[in-house]
């Protein structure tokens, strides 16, 4: 049966070798199942003609019947164009084609009844339909109303015939000898439990449904499956990895009191006294903890790693925290060595810059075990930085890090592996949490801890910049900082490079008293590093730059960020430029400046910004316009080659179907009932090649 599937396309009728070759190339449909599941984005609705009259350029496809009552061509020789006159008794449209007219010309008789299928688009005071496809009204074609699928096919593919009508034909040739082969793959329970229509039918269904209603069923059922099985994957990786890592029990929270009630110096909010628990829950369990922490900028996750790194340090372990870059390092260094210190810990910084004699007392320290933390960045992973017991590994902003790399650290230990906490500044969407990370816990700090003021964020036109100028001055003179940010667009460095050297004239001419930094990826990094310390040490009040301060520098007296063709950069980079400011205790800003014409995608990400500060709410809307690949750089991760389902917009499918999963599993954790045999199989089925992304340890 697998054998039928596996046949390769170029056997089906109709398609032969050299379509066969193209459909691979360019669709990466190889064989028969590769085409039954290459579903259509959308469906045509031939199941109901309007009347002319009632047409307007708002709707979307339309289909009439009528007669052409004339026609006639119009333009200069070699820009003809046929209009024809389309009459249904109600009212009259007009068809135009600008392609292929002179072969429209043999082909369209007047007085004959046509059904016209097509876009009406307002033209001037009339509509029209361009290029519609039209067919002669016979009672077959007047009888056979459908919902027409719509493939995506390529520029290629159409010039060699295999648009998707031609694609939707193939399917029709090999619907029903698959259809007759297919087998179930879900067990029965799921199905009733979940409504769920079977196999055959949402096959069917999906490519050629009889109504709406058909096909919404066949779509939620094969949604469902698809993200059941992701599910079911990641669930199965993290049962395997509970039962094989065992984890280091620390039952002792001495220290942790002794800091909470002592030496804390605010009140931490019930987003933060939760994820303690559940870190505190995880390292008391006997398993090895594997959790992401997510937590907007300024949410608090420094003051959570430390109490987390008290935890292992009071069960006569040691912790590292491991940081991207060494500005950040730095900072959670300054940060954790402040309450270090009051609670008698020994604590080190490691980086690329460390003097080999300071290098040398950290490494023995660490191996005798009298250093408690050690705060680095990839100088951590070097084999010769040896622990005598690592308790709990943190990783801030995870995502810069590579999978080999992280693996590292957890191996710093011969016995059993550290605790492993993961922090991330970059809100991830639900659904793509739970899809890319599927197999970690996650604990989320969604509040902002008391007395921070929400940055008030605002869009100006380039036409209002001597207003925005007398802002910044104002602020300035109250003894603020602030950041002019210009976008950074990869392919034309010399551009950008150019674009911030003229920003930074025109500032410099527009505030000829104040001193400024200059910070951009072209410079040497010691010459960064003085920039930045300028800025931090308020020796200059504003900062020009382009995105490279995205990640990091921490400036509580900065206020401002004004943000320049905001138009130019994503949702997520423009909330992490946000980010930097509002770190004090005064009213922050963030100025997003654009020209006057904007992108549909470009309004709907400034809109978004004034309208919150809330990074996860930002996140679905980036996931929303961008779609889950580029949002993560996970195009090749194999765990997002969704063929139907869309984390944009599926979230809540996405979740009952976790759900499912989760009670199937705990009920039968190895899949030996014989009702989920289907899903052992299908499971083993699957593309070996779907790599789990987030297997930290």
């Amino acid at each position: 049966m697998q054998g039928f599937f596996d046949t390769k396309i170029e056997f089906l009728k109709g398609v032969g070798p050299q379509k066969g070759a193209l459909l691979n190339k360019e669709l990466n449909i190889f064989t028969y199942g590769d085409l039954i599941q290459y579903y259509p984005f959308r469906h045509e609705d031939r199941t109901q003609f309007h009347e002319i009259k009632d047409l307007h350029g708002n709707m979307p496809f339309i289909q009439v019947r009528g007669k052409i009552r004339h026609y006639e061509m119009k333009g200069a020789p070699r820009k003809r164009r046929l209009i024809a006159y389309l009459n249904d008794g109600t009212g009259e449209l007009e068809l135009v084609w600008f392609k292929g007219a002179e072969w429209m010309l043999k082909k369209i008789q007047p007085g004959v009844e046509y059904i016209v299928f097509g876009k009406p688009t307002v033209f001037g005071s009339k509509l029209n339909v361009a290029h519609p496809e039209i067919e002669l009204a016979t009672q077959q074609s007047l009888d056979s109303g459908h919902l027409q699928p719509v493939y995506s096919t390529t520029d290629l593919l159409k010039r060699k015939y295999l648009d998707t009508k031609a694609i939707a034909k193939l399917q029709k040739v090999l619907l029903p000898e698959a259809v007759k082969r297919l087998r179930e793959t879900l067990p029965k329970d799921i199905l009733e439990t979940y409504g769920l229509i079977n196999k055959k039918e949402a096959i069917e269904n999906i490519h050629y449904p009889d109504n709406i209603n058909e096909l919404q069923k066949a779509q939620y059922r094969l949604k469902f499956e698809e993200l059941f099985y992701v599910q079911m994957r990641l669930l199965k990786l993290k049962l395997a990895r509970i039962d094989k890592f065992k984890g280091l029990i620390f039952n002792t929270a001495d220290l942790l009191n002794k800091f909470y009630n002592e030496f804390l110096p605010f009140d931490l909010t019930d987003a933060q006294k939760r994820v303690i628990k559940e870190i505190y829950r995880d390292m008391r369990s006997g398993h090895q903890m594997n959790r992401l922490l997510q937590g907007d900028v300024g949410s608090g996750k420094t003051i959570v790693a430390f109490i987390c790194l008290l935890i292992a340090i009071g069960s006569e372990t040691q912790g590292a925290l491991m940081a991207p870059t060494e500005i950040l390092a730095i900072q959670h260094y300054t940060g954790l060595k402040e309450f270090a210190d009051k609670m008698g810990l020994r604590i080190a910084l490691l980086t690329g810059s460390t003097k080999k004699s300071e290098r040398k007392i950290i490494h023995e320290y660490l191996r005798s075990g009298e250093l408690h933390i050690i705060v680095g960045t990839h100088a951590l992973l070097e084999e010769v930085v040896q622990f005598k017991k690592l308790g709990l590994a943190i990783v801030d902003e995870q995502h810069r890090f590579g999978v080999a790399q992280r693996s590292r650290l957890w191996q710093k230990n011969k016995d059993v592996y550290p605790h492993v906490l993961v922090m991330t500044a970059t809100p991830i969407p639900r659904t793509l949490a739970m899809t890319l990370y599927g197999d970690l816990d996650i604990s989320v700090i969604d509040e902002l801890p008391a007395g921070r003021k929400p940055i008030k964020t605002v869009h100006r036109y380039d036409s209002n910049r001597l207003k925005v100028n007398s802002f910044i001055k104002e602020q300035i003179e109250l003894g603020r900082q602030v950041y002019i940010v210009y976008p950074l667009i990869e392919e034309s460095e010399k551009l950008d490079l150019k674009d911030l050297m003229d920003g930074y004239e025109s500032i410099a001419r527009a505030f000829p008293d104040i001193p400024l930094s200059i910070v951009h990826g072209k410079m040497k990094p010691e010459a960064k590093e003085f920039e930045m310390n300028r800025f931090i040490k308020a020796e200059t009040k504003i900062m020009v730059a382009t995105t490279v301060i995205e990640v990091g520098v921490n400036v509580p007296n900065a206020s401002v960020m004004i943000i320049e063709n905001a138009e130019r950069f994503g949702l997520a980079q423009l909330h992490q430029l946000r980010g930097r400011v509002g770190r004090g205790a005064d009213q922050s800003y963030c100025i997003l400046i654009s020209g006057f014409k904007l992108s549909k995608e470009a309004r709907i990400r400034i809109e978004t910004m004034v309208k919150t500060n809330n990074g996860f709410e930002i996140a679905d809307t980036d996931l929303q316009l961008r779609g889950p690949g580029d949002l993560m750089g996970t195009q090749q991760s194999g765990v997002l080659d969704l063929l139907i389902a869309d984390l944009g917009k599926d979230g809540k499918i996405l979740q009952t179907a976790r759900q499912a999963a989760q009670a199937l599993l705990k009920e039968d954790p190895n899949l030996e009932k014989p009702d989920n045999i289907v899903v052992k199989n299908q499971i083993a089925a699957m593309k070996k090649t779907a790599i789990n992304w987030s297997r930290i340890s």
